[in-house]
């Protein structure tokens, strides 16, 4: 179906099911090319519906084998069937049960939704819609129902047997070569929730206890031999259990939860009620195979899925324009969890560079779209980071508006109104302003308007009168289908910083909450505040305390002076963040600014000399992020128009470089004392030492080539963890030459039984900034190693590719041509990974002239691909509009 012919789905033309489905009774007799499926649906007249209606039932791909009502043959003029819908003409105005037999294939489902095999393991993948590929259904979220499933599988080829809710059967077939499972879950959910897995499978045990006294047995599956591997993520998914009962309330509510990893997997995870499944990349972890990066995702995944129990499947979304009521929720949860369980100022810091880098971009570009879309062609297109992680700055805002107590009392009261039910943003908001006295209805344009906010702040100070008065407006630009902004609700979180630190805050005004906070909810306002002895410096979104954009003109030595004297840990990192920002937006727009740039490096290194020896070593996670320069990707959105990627490359370059040079003797000695000979380990502190101790390492290398290969060559030799080995090759990466290629060819022989290991290798190769590149990537899709079947493997090669911003955007447009060329290739097998990819092109308008003009007629290349998936079209369609 081409992109035009789609229909456009619009919140406001909801309605409920005509029809609903109270019980599904599955029996799945699995066989790797024809699975048998029966699904016996206990239906009713919905009396929020229409009268009479026909029943029309979603499929996708799908042929029918025989259908019975009350158990007796149907008329074949009574209902059609086609390979997308399954429509009863005249359905009795009563209760009844339909039972629908399909046929389907799963090796042959390359589009891993549905059901397919992932490494000879049966598995699934229902969301959004992909329950439609297994059986005509009602699929969509507000349809809830209690699920019965009976799997039956050859012994040898599937000896477990999962599926949601407790285990109540299981037993051999006659003959002792087959078996069967019988799962049934007692709480109601959508189909998109179903899940099952079959296949031979190791595991990891443990049994809880909740805070109200329910056993539950947890199990971590992997593929056999790697239940070794398994062990952090039973470790997070514990801990996580016990703060979600502690912090939310939350107990786990069945026997059993079971957490399944698979090596083909479109998504991170699936939160699949009692039966979480997982690409293997966010379960498997030993220090050999997994970085401190790795640790830390798995135990936020985890956690995410877990959390989900409530924030999803106990209160699912009426439709998915409410999409981020339960993912945006859930990851200010995880978020919340990863704060507690590690450094929360680092935390914080990591959040912000994530949002800035994907979702700010996208609130920049033609796919911007509110938290919640008002219409959609493809919903698999809104799992984005708008919907995600400026949906978690927005329950964060929340929180802060209202108070921790009021916050928690409006969780509790979400929990007992809604659950159970299909939920929606109007409905949580509801709580809160019930619980907190507020009136969020201006609050609530969060959720419906696009664009990221910029805060424009100015300050005067009458020393006479001991007064400083600060000036704040708020702007946001047009957006796809949004020219006309409204003024949001901006808790901005400040203070004012004086020689020895926060000064008092004073004031009387209305817009000051109390508490370090003004709410900006005006076009403009402006809140003096009285009895400051001395010209402050405004400390402004302190902890990032919204989702803007803060144009606030302080001078270096301002900011220099935040660093050191902010109380606030975020903001003494944006402090510096800001300086080097300003120079590099300089630079990139005007390339010939070098004299500038080594001006601003001397700042940089004079500030950065003191703390690396005086504060370093107690918070070195902290450090670590202190010395990364802002990324190349948010000065080119900082920059906005006729961005030149080359110019922001060289000048990010230089920066470095001149940094590293200035601080080389403070790095070398940093990087001698936070070497140790202890065995490695996985916690927070562990890994700030290493993390600053390969971002000195980086910085050598920019600074003097030779002495970081030598350095790079050593670390990689002596090393007992993958971390420090890929910090290594990350080093290495940075110096042309035979060594590089040596440490590349010696990585892939250490690693070559390792896949998950091998895509950080593939990774790291793809996103040199050489002009060779392309062709080096072009050869390594010859490697055993990929496979363009493996979304793994995809987004490490091809989507490391498009994530390098010289290479990708080469004057010669051959970036693009080869990104647009996989995506059309991948189209074919996989749709959703073929339109994530597609979104590379999401910053093309921003570009200078020439490159804009070479990434348009490939985007128009794709979009004009007879054959396109939705998918695809929808991704070219809104990014060429």
């Amino acid at each position: 179906m081409r992109a035009d012919d789609t229909p456009l789905i619009r919140l406001e033309d909801y309605r409920p099911s005509d029809w609903l489905i109270d019980t599904v009774d599955l029996d799945i007799n699995l066989h790797p090319q024809k699975t048998q499926v029966r699904a016996l649906l206990g239906l009713r007249p919905n009396p929020a519906g229409r009268l009479g209606a026909p029943l029309i039932l979603d499929g996708d791909e799908l042929s029918l084998s025989g259908l019975r009502l009350d158990g007796l043959l149907i008329d074949e003029s009574a209902y059609s069937a086609t390979a997308q819908a399954l429509t009863l003409h005249a359905p009795p105005q009563r209760r009844f049960t339909l039972t629908i037999d399909t046929q389907v294939d799963p090796s042959a489902n390359t589009k891993l939704m549905g059901l397919y095999r992932s490494s000879r393991v049966y598995c699934t993948q229902c969301e959004a819609d992909g329950f439609r590929r297994i059986s005509y259904f009602l699929d969509r979220p507000d349809v809830m129902s209690i699920y019965s499933v009976r799997l039956e599988a050859a012994k040898l080829e599937a000896p477990v047997l999962l599926s949601n809710g407790n285990l109540v059967a299981a037993g051999e077939m006659a003959g002792g070569e087959r078996h069967f499972a019988v799962w049934h879950d007692p709480h109601p959910k959508p189909a998109y929730l179903f899940a099952l897995v079959g296949g031979a499978l190791d595991h990891v045990r443990q049994d809880y206890v909740t805070a109200d006294g329910r056993k539950v047995e947890l199990a971590v599956h992997v593929e056999p031999g790697k239940a070794g591997r398994a062990g952090w993520a039973m470790d997070c998914l514990v801990r996580c259990m016990r703060w979600d009962e502690r912090v939310f309330g939350r107990n786990y509510d069945l026997d059993v939860f079971n957490v399944v990893a698979v090596s083909d997997f479109n998504m991170g995870a699936m939160e699949n009620k009692g039966l979480n499944i997982f690409n293997d990349k966010y379960v498997l972890a030993d220090p050999q195979t997994a970085t401190d990066g790795d640790y830390a995702s798995i135990e936020a995944i985890i956690a995410h899925e877990y959390f989900h129990n409530w924030t999803g499947n106990r209160i699912t979304c009426r439709d998915w324009f409410q999409l981020c009521l339960k993912e945006g929720l859930t990851v200010f949860r995880d978020q919340e969890f990863s704060a507690d369980e590690r450094s929360r100022p680092v935390k914080r810091i990591a959040d912000v560079r994530t949002l800035r880098s994907t979702q700010f971009s996208e609130d920049a570009g033609p796919l911007a779209h509110p938290v919640r879309p008002r219409a959609y062609k493809e919903i698999n297109n809104f799992y984005t980071p708008t919907v995600y992680e400026k949906g978690a700055e927005v329950i964060r805002m929340l929180k802060l508006l209202v108070g921790d107590d009021a916050f928690r009392a409006g969780m509790d009261l979400y929990f007992d109104r809604c659950d159970g039910t299909a939920a929606t943003i109007e409905e949580f908001l509801a709580c809160f302003a019930e619980t907190s006295g507020k009136d969020l209805t201006q609050f609530a344009r969060w959720y419906e308007q696009a664009g990221t906010p910029t805060i424009v702040a100015s300050g005067r100070y009458d020393a006479a009168a001991r007064t400083y008065t600060l000036d704040l407006a708020q702007t946001t630009a047009p957006t796809p289908g949004q020219p006309d902004k409204q003024p949001v609700v901006l808790p901005v979180a400040l203070g004012l910083v004086g020689k020895a630190g926060d000064l008092p805050l004073v004031t009387g005004s209305a817009a000051y909450a109390g508490d370090g906070v003004i709410v900006l909810d005006q076009p403009s306002l402006s809140v003096a505040f009285s009895d400051v002895d001395e010209p402050p410096i405004p400390s402004l979104l302190r902890g990032f305390s919204a989702p803007a954009r803060l144009e606030l003109d302080l001078a270096d030595a301002d900011l220099l002076r935040l660093f050191s004297a902010d109380s606030d840990s975020f903001n003494r990192w944006q402090a510096l963040q800001s300086v080097a920002s300003r120079a590099l937006v300089s630079a990139g727009r005007s390339p010939g600014g070098h004299n500038a740039l080594i001006a601003t490096a001397g700042e940089l290194a004079e500030a950065l000399a003191g703390f690396l020896r005086v504060q370093a070593p107690a918070d070195p996670a902290f450090a670590a992020q202190v010395l990364r320069l802002p990324v190349p990707a948010d000065i080119a959105r900082e920059i906005g128009r006729d961005v030149d990627p080359d110019a922001i490359h060289a000048a990010h370059r230089s920066l470095a470089a001149e940094i590293g040079l200035r601080l080389r003797p403070h790095l070398m000695e940093l990087r001698e004392r936070l070497g140790t000979s202890a065995a490695y380990r996985p916690d927070a502190a562990s890994a700030g030492r290493r993390a600053l101790r390969n971002e000195a390492l980086g910085l050598i290398a920019l600074a003097d080539p030779e002495a970081g290969a030598r350095l790079a060559e050593a670390q990689f030799a002596a090393a007992d963890n993958l971390t420090d080995r890929l910090a290594a090759l990350a080093a290495m990466t940075l110096v042309p030459g035979d060594a590089r290629e040596a440490l590349i060819a010696r990585f892939a022989k250490t690693y070559a039984a390792e896949p998950l290991v091998l895509d950080k290798w593939l990774m790291a190769q793809a996103l040199i900034a050489e002009a060779g590149t392309l062709d080096r990537v072009k050869g390594l899709m010859q490697h055993p190693a990929f496979s363009l079947g493996n979304p793994n493997r995809v987004r490490a090669l091809i989507g490391g590719f498009a994530a390098n911003l010289t290479q990708f955007n080469r004057p010669d447009g051959e970036g693009y041509a080869f990104v647009a060329d996989m995506v059309v290739a991948l189209d074919r097998t996989n749709p959703q990974v073929a339109s994530r990819l597609l979104g590379s092109f999401k910053s093309w308008r921003m570009l200078e002239p020439a490159r804009k003009a070479l990434a348009e007629q490939k985007l128009a290349m794709v979009a004009q691909t007879p054959g396109l998936s939705r998918d695809v079209a929808d991704i070219a369609e809104r990014a060429l509009a």
